[in-house]
């Protein structure tokens, strides 16, 4: 029985099944890490970054997901000295695992289901282990993300990204939390359920238990006020802690006030694309070739041409002519598919459901088609047929190409692994984006990290498709996609800043990573969207991350917990989050809490801002002001140099804001965009800035 009355407890609500779900070797690389380690450049201070960082050892990193598959060889403990004494936790036992799953690395586990019970009745245990044991996937992947050890010669089915994997924090610790489950009756690829009061249980335990960082790949699909929000709050009571929270933005980009996870003290982390390619071009039988990605390991007999078809040519009868293009489940006819390649559309149902119905009907392979709302982004699935995924304006062509001869035909390459595609990074069409509806008073997403097409350790418990009962295919790494993937890169990152700054606040952590960011890719051109425009900071916050550099920041914009309550005090919900706090008569303003970024909506002729900086870098610097102000706003800061004397001294400055005088007269309420910075010639300290008129 729970009760508001309980000294432990500050907020009670109601919790909805469907209300959080799971977000879902070339990263590190691509991020510079590996890269800087077999250069061994030499950074300021004294030492290449991972090794300063000692690989995030003896950092302790928690995840909330769906549990964890131990025997993979992400997990093993060989050479790790013993398990660091703040360590409180606990290995709990259940079906498929006991204490002796847990070792040096993966050095603790306990699972969660009081909440799902309540609410679903009793675990079905054919569905899902009553025990912190993985059988989705998800956990198991993002766990590896962050931590997982060195794996040489590793890559996904068929082959796939070969080479050696590993987390960001190779040597650091691994504590599990099950909170996701699978949803009675449904499968696995509709995704997995975690309720609420089995998070805060969960992060709870995790402050008890020692953890340093906790990465959360769950949120939302709409976004929710901090009181009504479980992870905001057990986040907040984690920094109280002095817990690193990141956690992930989203999955329903790319629509604007997406999403989720955007309370001021946690890292929201957007997704972006790595320089890596699966390409398996399409060749039809006019000559024409075109490219595709896949990550299918089934090949179709080299040199013949297969017959081609639209899937709305192949349909059912009383399949509606909206969906009669996207292959759903029952829709084609295996008298007209049988033997055939099929076109499909993106749209409506699971990428490998489409796949699985072509085989259904007797296809011998299919082609996925984006939607045009995909725009360059390619999601890879290891699909059940020969398949092959192209970008909408190519699948148009496929379609023209059907419609102009009397037997098309077709043939699908077997894929291949590419890397240095250009332009990269750039933004994924999934990734949810700014601005923020619960405070727009702050820029979200915080920073984007790679999320498509990654590879990581996997359950053997469920198949790359997760399509259990149907596709029974075992692997031990799996590629994935989603801001689930782009959050344990974040985590992982300020595992490493934290291995070599400890007395760093989580807050102090954050505006490293953020500060430090690229907002060019590899071109040295600006961060694009899926569509090829110039991205936002609403799709990449401050920009992609660099961990290398967030090691040395320069400056740092610093909070406290006691910051982050005044905040809320300013919103009028404290005493639901920390009834012991006594809210001044007088909190400050929302804009004016001590964020790397500024947000400001609804401007309606000048604003001020006050910030203050904390000298992390040389002892005796001066930093200069510069920015690159949004369209039609001024932008200037006071003092405009900074003098520092002694290393964490802090100093304040105010920034002022002011639209222009022909601004004022449009009417609207678009976003504008721009950056200001601080620099003594070493570091360049940016923070992004997004204006809308009133």
């Amino acid at each position: 029985m729970v009760s508001a009355d309980l000294e432990e407890v500050v907020s009670v609500w109601a919790s909805h099944p469907k209300k959080y779900s799971m977000h879902t070797t070339r990263s590190w690389e691509f991020s510079g890490i590996i890269e800087e380690e077999e250069r061994h450049w030499i950074d300021k201070m004294g030492g290449d970054f991972l090794s300063k960082a000692r690989y995030g050892k003896d950092i302790i990193v928690g995840l909330l997901d769906s549990g964890v598959w131990p025997e993979s060889k992400s997990f093993r403990d060989e050479g790790m000295g013993p398990i660091p004494k703040p360590w409180k936790g606990i290995c709990q036992s259940g079906p498929g695992f006991n204490s002796s799953h847990c070792n040096r690395k993966l050095i603790g586990a306990r699972y969660y289901l009081k909440g799902f019970e309540q609410f679903y009745g009793h675990l079905n245990a054919s569905e899902d282990y009553r025990s912190p044991r993985d059988m989705d996937g998800h956990g198991t992947h993002t766990s590896s993300t962050v931590a997982g050890r060195v794996v040489p010669n590793t890559s996904a089915l068929g082959g796939f990204a070969l080479g050696t994997a590993s987390g960001g924090a190779p040597l650091a610790r691994l504590a599990i939390y099950k909170v996701c489950w699978a949803i009675p009756g449904q499968s696995k690829a509709d995704g997995n359920t975690c309720f609420e009061e089995d998070m805060l249980a969960a992060i709870d335990d995790a402050i008890g238990d020692g953890v340093d960082v906790l990465s959360i790949s769950i949120g939302t699909k709409k976004p929710v006020n901090y009181t009504n929000d479980g992870i905001a709050i057990g986040a907040l009571h984690a920094t109280k802690k002095n817990i690193v929270v990141a956690c992930s933005a989203g999955n329903n980009g790319p629509a604007p006030s997406t999403l989720s996870n955007p309370a001021p003290w946690i890292i929201t982390v957007g997704a972006s694309s790595l320089d890596r390619a699966f390409v398996a071009p399409v060749v039809l039988g006019n000559g024409i070739t075109i490219e595709g990605e896949t990550v299918t390991p089934s090949k179709l007999e080299e040199n013949k041409k297969y017959p081609l078809v639209y899937a709305a040519d192949v349909i059912n009868s009383g399949v509606p002519k909206d969906m009669a293009g996207q292959c759903l489940p029952g829709s084609l006819s295996p008298e007209k598919v049988k033997g055939n390649i099929v076109l499909c559309m993106r749209g409506s149902g699971m990428r490998v459901g489409k796949g699985m119905e072509v085989k259904r009907a007797g296809g011998v392979g299919f082609i996925l088609g984006n939607s045009a709302a995909n725009g360059v982004e390619i999601s890879c699935d290891a699909h059940v047929i020969p398949a092959t995924a192209v970008l909408y304006e190519d699948a148009d062509r496929i379609l023209q190409y059907i419609n102009s001869t009397k037997i098309p035909t077709a043939t699908i390459i077997p894929a291949r692994t590419v890397f240095n595609r250009k332009p990269a990074p750039f933004m994924t069409a999934f990734t949810s984006r700014g601005p923020n509806l619960i405070d727009p008073n702050f820029l979200k997403p915080d920073i984007t990290a790679p999320g498509l097409n990654i590879l990581a350790a996997w359950t053997e418990a469920d198949p790359p498709t997760k399509l259990s009962g149907i596709d029974h295919r075992v692997v031990r790494y799996n590629i994935y996609s989603g801001t689930s993937m782009s959050c344990p890169h974040v985590a992982a990152a300020a595992v490493l800043v934290k291995a070599i700054h400890p007395t760093w606040s989580s807050a102090a952590i954050r505006s490293a990573i953020m500060t430090t960011a690229e907002i060019r890719n590899k071109l040295g051109l600006p961060l694009k969207d899926e569509s090829g425009s110039v991205a936002t900071p609403f799709a990449y916050g401050a920009g992609h991350f660099r961990p290398t550099k967030a090691a040395d920041p320069g400056l740092v914009y610093d909070a406290s917990y006691k910051d982050y309550l005044q905040y809320i005090c300013s919103i009028g919900v404290a005493k639901n989050v920390d009834p012991t706090f006594n809210c001044p008569k007088s909190p400050p303003t929302a804009i004016n809490l001590n964020y790397p970024s500024i947000a400001i909506p609804k401007l309606k002729d000048t604003m001020t801002i006050k910030r203050t900086v904390t000298n992390v870098g040389d002892s005796k610097s001066i930093y200069f002001f510069t920015a690159k102000p949004p369209l039609g706003i001024s932008i200037k800061a006071s003092p405009s140099m900074l003098f520092f004397d002694h290393f964490g001294q802090k100093k304040s400055f105010t920034v002022t804001v002011k639209a222009r005088r022909e601004m004022l007269s449009k009417q609207g309420n678009e976003y504008v965009f721009g950056w200001y910075t601080w620099t003594d010639g070493l570091h360049t300290v940016r923070s992004p800035i997004a204006v809308s008129l009133a």
